[in-house]
């Protein structure tokens, strides 16, 4: 086992790199120009398919509904706005890092802020698979071998970004840095030069598909038909709002001003990201770009063999005709920024399962921060459950977009609800005016989000719900009902020990009968009689179970010939197991004494390869399990190790220096010249 061990350590660290103290924390912290790409690459990816899903649900109505899409994305962006700007409240009243599920909590109540907690759980794993799905696919737009391994690119994407993330979020902070501004940086280069062409230039640029007519599945809608087809459009124009929330969640992560620098970052966030989304609608409006679910049947005169490109992509190629650099840098930055923006979740998953296993919401390990300061079991369960999404799907975005943004939009309308709530409370007993001012202005900004992400949700709903957006839904619930059986578990265990600490007298036990577990008279048997001994308990007996007429013959002999003065006792065992007889045996004691605590001593071999736990200790291993559930009794390991085991240790061994060592003179190496 040690040897398994010593060669995981070795990956480990290769992977990860050395682990930080924990005194460390405070250096991990971010400054605005990290915490931008760290927090904000979700929303920064979220232009390159957004514009994408408005112009595919309006190609059901024909060529003439594209004329919307620039309205649907002047309403994305409005509906931006006003959540940057609730946002910004959210950060200052509540910098702690439990953003939505904090203020619901605070404010709304407890089931508040556990819904907000699931919604945000699950939309946290579908911006995973939504990101890197569209990365796949805008990568594929380029490279045909990832077009026909979508699959395999997304799983390896996941484990990527998984792994970048556990090495620590200043490191992955790092590493997210470059891929976003280059996206934005490239993504502002196409659109200006791309509308200088057009207005300035005046060339008639037109993008590849504009040739080619598009046949409308339903070219004869009603007009109430059109008005659901715009809100379905409008609602999936909203996936570009995704990951505004992560940063309240993020704010702990902030270098000083924490709350400040996060709204600053809000906004240059919200700035970005309505900039680009409404490039990127408004040129694809105008290259009269074409996006369908299947070219096939909704495109007439494509050629054989056609390949649908992105409509980034779509962008890219007309702007920088005779330029193929300039097509395959757009292409590999919106990969980069797609496969990264699942960064976001990974930053702001762990950290709201850390407030929500804080709370005994979940299990307490994703509170617990690992080698690198990073909650490491929190991101491992976001790669696992995000992975399980994108094989359950098969890697297709457009179904996986349809369960996207329901969880965020009820996180946004219940936070927003619970600011509302917030200012309202503190101006009943706040009398400063200048004070009292701001927050009447605070809360008009929080209702206005409230009144405008409810709609929103109701949209969502509605447009989607049959469309895929019910397994979010019910993913959400299922999710609640866990963590409340969590929750109640937590708390009828700690009702369990008050109760019995209530009842408990405080008297010792009466006496300690102690048992060691004899199966031979070698070393570590001896080892184990002396370590009872040195107890002193009232009674100490050696047992050992007869298995083997024979073998137990012969060991009785050599006990009564060495001078052990401990009596041997023999338990009978007529179906050869060794459990069973011993936890009679013991039960036996207890049922005459039940005030005596009895002890059992087990001899066992401590081993340096895996294999070796298979030719050792199996029977030792289940009778401790066994014996731990039975009241009033003790095991006690007597360790052996063997030479495998100390040299295993040697090899494994690292210099642990505590604070205040060095100053000690502790764990100093001394010079040559010292004996």
């Amino acid at each position: 086992m040690s040897g398994l061990t010593s060669a995981t350590t070795a990956a480990k660290r290769l992977l990860l790199g050395r682990p930080f103290r924990s005194d460390r924390l405070g250096s991990t912290l971010l400054p605005k120009r990290i915490a931008l790409p760290v927090f904000s690459s979700d929303a920064m990816s979220s232009v390159a398919y957004a514009p994408q899903e408005i112009f595919l649900v309006l190609s059901l109505a024909g060529i003439s509904a594209y004329s919307f899409a620039p309205w649907v994305g002047l309403a994305v962006a409005v509906v931006m706005v006003v959540v940057v700007a609730s946002y910004r409240q959210n950060v200052h009243a509540y910098p702690s890092g439990g953003g939505d599920y904090e203020v619901a909590t605070a404010n709304l109540g407890a089931n508040a802020g556990l819904t907000v907690g699931a919604a945000l759980l699950v939309d946290y794993v579908l911006t995973v698979a939504v990101s890197v799905t569209a990365a796949a696919e805008n990568i594929g737009s380029a490279v045909p071998f990832v077009h026909d391994h979508k699959l395999l690119f997304c799983l390896l994407g996941i484990a990527l970004v998984a792994a970048v993330n556990l090495r620590g979020v200043r490191e992955s902070g790092f590493l997210m840095a470059i891929p976003t501004y280059a996206f934005i940086l490239g993504v502002l280069t196409m659109l200006i030069w791309g509308f200088v062409q057009i207005f300035l230039m005046g060339r008639d640029l037109q993008a590849g598909t504009a040739q080619y007519e598009l046949v409308a599945e339903q070219s004869d809608l009603t007009t109430l038909a059109m008005v659901f087809l715009v809100a379905r459009s409008f609602t999936s124009g909203c996936a570009a709002l995704t990951g505004v929330e992560a940063i309240s969640n993020g704010v702990p992560a902030f270098e000083k001003p924490k709350s400040r620098n996060a709204a600053t970052t809000l906004l240059m966030l919200g700035g970005f990201s309505i900039t680009l989304l409404l490039g990127i609608i408004v040129l694809g409006e105008r290259l009269s770009a074409k996006y369908v679910m299947d070219p096939q049947s909704e495109l007439a005169g494509l050629p054989e063999g056609y390949q649908q490109k992105s409509i980034l992509a779509q962008l890219a190629e007309t702007v920088f005709a005779g330029f193929p650099l300039g097509f395959y840098v757009i292409a590999v930055v919106t990969a980069l920024i797609l496969l990264l923006a699942a960064n976001t979740a990974f930053n702001g998953f762990p950290v709201l399962g850390s407030v929500l296993a804080q709370d005994r919401y979940l299990p307490r390990q994703l509170h617990t921060r690992g080698d690198r300061l990073a909650f490491s079991n929190g991101i491992v369960f976001l790669a696992l459950v995000a992975m399980g999404f994108v094989i359950a799907f098969d890697a297709e975005v457009t179904q996986l977009i349809q369960l996207y943004i329901v969880g965020v939009f009820v996180a946004f309308t219940l936070s927003q609800t619970g600011m509302v709530r917030h200012w309202t409370r503190l101006l009943r007993t706040e009398t400063d005016p200048d004070a009292r001012g701001r927050m009447v202005r605070s809360r008009i900004v929080n209702a206005v989000g409230m009144v405008m992400t409810g709609t929103v949700l109701v949209v969502v709903l509605i447009t989607k719900f049959t469309a895929g957006a019910w397994i979010a839904v019910l993913v959400m619930v299922i999710m609640f009902v866990l963590m409340k059986m969590v929750h109640r578990h937590y708390t009828a265990i700690e009702s369990e020990l008050e109760a019995a600490a209530a009842e408990d007298d405080g008297v010792l036990p009466s006496r300690t009968h102690s048992i060691v577990l004899v199966s031979s008279l070698l070393i570590p048997t001896l080892r184990a009689l002396r370590y009872a001994r040195a107890t002193r308990p009232d009674t100490l007996e050696a047992v050992t179970v007869n298995v083997d007429d024979r073998a137990t013959r012969i060991l009785v002999a050599r006990w009564e010939e060495s001078d052990i003065s401990i009596p041997l006792k023999v338990i009978a065992s007529p179906y050869r197991d060794v459990t069973r007889p011993v936890i009679t045996y013991v039960r036996r004691i207890r049922a005459t004494a039940p005030r005596d605590v009895v002890t059992v001593f087990i001899p066992e071999y401590v081993v340096g390869h895996w294999w070796e736990h298979i030719l050792h200790n199996q029977s030792a291993l289940r009778l401790k399990t066994r014996l731990l559930f039975e009241p009033g009794v003790m095991v006690t390991s007597v360790p052996w190790q063997l030479d495998s085991s100390n040299r295993a240790a040697k090899r494994s061994e690292v210099e642990y220096i505590a604070p205040g060592d060095t100053r000690r003179g502790f764990g100093v190496t001394p010079p040559r010249d010292e004996p």
